[in-house]
């Protein structure tokens, strides 16, 4: 017994370190090949180059903004909804949830070809104004943040008694507008940022959508020509756009590592 638990430790740690390795080794490749920039010398000359491009900060703050905007739209749409479902609702939560996935099933391609045909006539011709096709772009994203956010604000409200706080709340006179914003909202916020940081990452990092609506202007087009054009760039933005993401995840993990402190002090 004691020799069949001891083989089943030396094997999970030995597909742990087979899983590390494949998952470090090609960023390390990577990393390394970034730092060639200069022939025969280690320097972070492709990074000099990449933050000292004015395209990386436009593109990049533009993307930024389409993914406040877009996580702003996502949970005035997800929260309310979900909120109701679990409240009043709960035989179409299966429905709620297929509908969800279907950014999973369907491409960006036929999205993004979709939203054109649609909106590039009478009576919205949305795609012939700046600002028109940035409104397509968020509710593109919009939908495709769906699976993230409505999972994330879902798993929020399972883990809160929202029958019990919704009825304490009407018996004390609070409408339902002051029962969204001051008793549910509050209540998941550890969840509505974890949904946040998830679609602000996948904003980020898209280049199917950007390319026909926007073009160069986002940051997913802009990593794509650099990767196009310029070897040790890409290769150095590669890494800067991975730390980008695993800083968003980081992040996620520090808002529920406090709130199960929390937790646990309120427990003690």
């Amino acid at each position: 017994m004691v020799e069949a638990m001891k083989r089943s430790v030396f094997w999970s740690w030995f597909w742990m370190f087979i899983g590390t390795l494949y998952f470090i080794l090609p960023l390390t490749s990577t990393f390394l090949f970034s730092l060639r920039a200069k022939k025969d010398v280690l320097s972070f000359l492709a990074y000099e180059r990449i933050f000292s491009d004015i395209n990386f900060w436009r593109t990049f703050t533009f993307s930024l903004i389409v993914g406040f905007f877009t996580i702003l739209v996502s949970i005035l749409l997800v929260v309310p909804t979900a909120y109701w479902i679990r409240l009043r609702l709960p035989k179409l939560r299966g429905m709620i949830e297929f509908l969800t996935m279907l950014p999973f099933v369907i491409p960006a391609i036929v999205l993004v070809f979709g939203l054109i045909r649609v909106f590039s006539g009478a009576p919205f011709f949305l795609t012939n104004t700046y600002a028109g096709t940035n409104v397509l772009l968020v509710a593109a994203y919009v939908v495709l943040a769906l699976p993230y956010m409505f999972r994330s604000v879902d798993a929020g409200l399972g883990a809160i008694d929202v029958r019990s706080l919704t009825e304490a709340a009407q018996s004390l006179g609070a409408s339902w507008p002051t029962i969204l914003f001051k008793v549910i909202f509050p209540n998941l916020r550890v969840a509505i940022l974890g949904g946040a940081f998830l679609t602000l990452a996948t904003v980020i990092g898209e280049f199917t959508i950007a390319t026909f609506l926007v073009g160069i202007k986002a940051f997913g087009p802009y990593m794509s020509l650099i990767g196009q054009n310029k070897t040790y760039e890409a290769s150095s933005l590669t890494i800067i756009s991975f730390l980008l993401t695993w800083s968003f995840m980081g992040l996620i993990q520090l808002f529920n590592r406090g709130k199960s402190d929390s937790a646990l002090a309120g427990a003690h």
